[in-house]
């Protein structure tokens, strides 16, 4: 019986093509570092010399993190790319100089990259403020939080299928690297991340004041007037809260969020609140959330010690099923599953209702955002970490938090009117337009990158080139 279909009729396969380029979106990707001043400023940053066989490891530096944006997983794979690529760019350098110019990042060289990634992110900013609509906003309950920063704060997980210098076991019971990160949550640009050892605590204090230093030097003098900071139940210490309030100044205003874990105290609290205290809570758009209520627990609290003015909002909803073995003793006497919020937030200004429990447990809900920015990050070379050595794996953490940025802001600045890519994630970018293959061509003395007509995105691939070739160079 013959096959059905001979779709393959005469097709054969020979690898003598020419002048063909895949993964073609990593000329959108270096463009952008470009045109934002990213290379430039790395350049300066960076050490460099006159040497015939020197790399220049900012060039190194962007090259790596643009292989990482379009999915490369080791320096082997970053150095195939980098092949590749020869015909667009300069030399490739082996896996071999990638990880001698990681492994060359002391703490003095991280410190001039972070300080030139912040004069990169001024300017990207600045520009974002430009666009149609303006910068990006966060939106609560159906309300805008107009020209509030939001910085999100949690630590996540990477395992490790060897030893490698800093791998140890987690709390979860895998084996591996314990990181912790803020984000931008306005922009969902990974603003600082630290790597620590599998062992490293959830809720160390000197950690996350240290990360959050680091992020809250990342965002622009003029965007950091009014700052939310979130975090979840590890983030809830005396220490962390007492850091928090005193970071407002007269020139900056910082509120929080934070989980709070129920002890007794906080069970006896909850009993004594009358039924009418309970409202029901409200969606991220604004609507009546059926099934789950808050209300107010500030004030029949005791314990001491906290911040003066912390607020506790408690949530309740009926368990389901999965959850009623989690339950606690109070919880199962109750027939309710209970979390609490801790917030300075009394009122704020400009947003009406902002003092309400339900606008503020759907503004601490909305801290949930940064799951997504975790699995997005892991898609973007945090999933495992290349190196058995300590020093390299930090230095690909640092390049693939560039390689973050470098996916965030073609969609914040050129694609912000398409929808279905303007909240894109790394495998829809990479489908969709990284990975797109493309014709080098050559017509009086210029290069021509033919992409394919029939490509349904091969349009938005163009207007994504005009637009980066179209914006100001950084100063």
């Amino acid at each position: 019986m013959g096959e059905p279909t001979r779709w393959d009729r005469g097709l054969s396969v020979t690898t003598d093509g020419k002048h063909l380029v895949g993964h073609a979106g990593a000329l959108l990707l270096r463009k952008l570092a470009d045109r934002t001043g990213l290379t430039a400023t790395l350049t300066a940053a960076l050490p460099t010399s006159t040497a015939r066989s020197w790399r220049q490891r900012a060039h190194v530096l962007v090259h790596l993190a643009v292989a990482i944006a379009l999915g490369a997983r080791s320096l082997l794979e970053a150095e195939r790319l980098h092949l590749h690529h020869r015909h667009l760019f300069a030399t490739p350098a082996s896996d071999s100089t990638l990880h001698r110019t990681l492994d060359a990042l002391d703490e003095k060289t991280m410190a001039a990259i972070n300080k030139a990634r912040r004069h990169v992110r001024r300017h990207v900013w600045s520009l974002l403020r430009l666009r149609p609509g303006g910068f990006p906003d966060l939106e609560a309950a159906g309300r805008d939080l107009k020209g509030r920063i939001a910085v999100d704060l949690d630590a996540t997980v990477i395992t490790s299928a060897s030893k490698k210098q800093g791998a140890e076991p987690t709390f979860k019971g895998t084996f591996g690297f314990h990181p912790l990160a803020a984000w931008c949550a306005n922009t969902g640009e990974c603003l600082a991340m630290e790597l620590r050892p599998g062992n490293a605590g959830a809720n160390t204090v000197a950690d996350r004041i240290r990360v959050l230093a680091a992020a809250l030097d990342q965002i622009p003098g003029s965007s950091a007037a009014k700052l939310l900071i979130r975090a979840d139940g590890a983030g809830a210490t005396h220490g962390l809260l007492e850091h928090l309030e005193a970071l407002t100044t007269t020139r900056r205003t910082v509120r929080y969020t934070a989980g709070w874990k129920i002890t007794g105290e906080d069970g006896a609290a909850i009993a004594r609140l009358p039924e009418d205290a309970w409202e029901t809570s409200l969606t991220q758009a604004g609507n009546l959330q059926e099934g789950y209520e808050v209300a107010e627990q500030t004030g029949l609290n005791t314990r001491q010690g906290w911040p003066q003015g912390l607020r506790l909002i408690v949530r309740r909803v009926r368990p389901s099923r999965r959850h009623k073995k989690n339950l606690t003793a109070f919880e199962r006497t109750t027939g309710w599953r209970y979390s609490v919020t801790a917030t300075n937030i009394g009122r704020m200004r400009g947003i009406a209702g902002s003092h309400q429990v339900q606008f503020l447990d759907a503004l601490h809900r909305n801290h949930a955002g940064v799951e997504d920015r975790v699995r997005t990050n892991k898609a973007m070379g945090l999933h495992r970490l290349p190196s058995a050595f300590w020093q390299v794996n930090r230095g690909w953490v640092l390049a693939a938090n560039i390689a973050c940025d470098l996916d965030a802001w073609p969609r914040l600045l050129t694609l912000h009117d398409h929808d279905d890519l303007a909240g894109a994630e790394p495998q829809t970018m990479r489908f969709r337009l990284y990975h797109l293959p493309a014709r080098l061509a050559r017509h009086a003395r210029r290069r021509i990158l033919r992409l394919d007509r029939t490509w349904p995105w091969a349009e938005v691939f163009a207007t994504c080139w005009r637009r980066l070739s179209g914006l100001p160079a950084a100063g």
